[in-house]
């Protein structure tokens, strides 16, 4: 996978928003300044490797590198890669969404921090494939809709 200044900062922001965490937060956990890490996360600036490991650090996550050869890892058609607007991640702080998500993690045997990451892209992923912005019960109801899956019986016997 090719990663650019947006393509971290989409990551940051998602992460950053799943965990229902503001960026003012996260910047004092990585010991970073707030505009740093807010430019960071609209996919400005050039981050070094070690405040990008600062930063994973304080989301509870780890930095992974890796060097490819050209043309192998091109994300021209990667579909997880739409941007993650306020909306959402004001709905990622919601203790719905993180009473969801812990149900979620509990069933998947899974990281509630991933899985909330996951719903959120998959949400503004909906919402640049519709062409428009998602109403909050839009977000809601694709929600639902994802827990029902996610949990339902068939789910859990393949």
């Amino acid at each position: 996978m090719r990663m650019d200044a947006q393509e971290i900062g989409r990551q940051l922001r998602a992460r950053r928003a799943a965990s229902g965490r503001t960026v003012a937060s996260v910047a004092l956990d990585a010991g970073l300044s707030v505009p740093y890490v807010a430019n960071l996360e609209n996919g400005r600036g050039n981050p070094t490797i070690s405040a990008l490991s600062r930063l994973a650090a304080a989301l509870n996550t780890q930095l992974t590198l890796a060097l490819e050869p050209p043309g192998g890892g091109a994300d021209s058609g990667r579909l997880d890669s739409a941007e993650i607007p306020q909306s959402l991640v004001r709905l990622g702080r919601a203790e719905r969404f993180g009473a969801i998500t812990e149900v979620m993690a509990r069933e998947l045997e899974a990281d509630p921090a991933e899985i909330a990451s996951h719903m959120l892209s998959s949400l503004a992923l909906a919402a640049a494939w519709l062409r428009r912005d998602l109403t909050e019960a839009d977000c809601w109801r694709l929600i639902d809709a994802l827990t029902l899956i996610a949990l339902s019986p068939a789910a859990r016997q393949s």
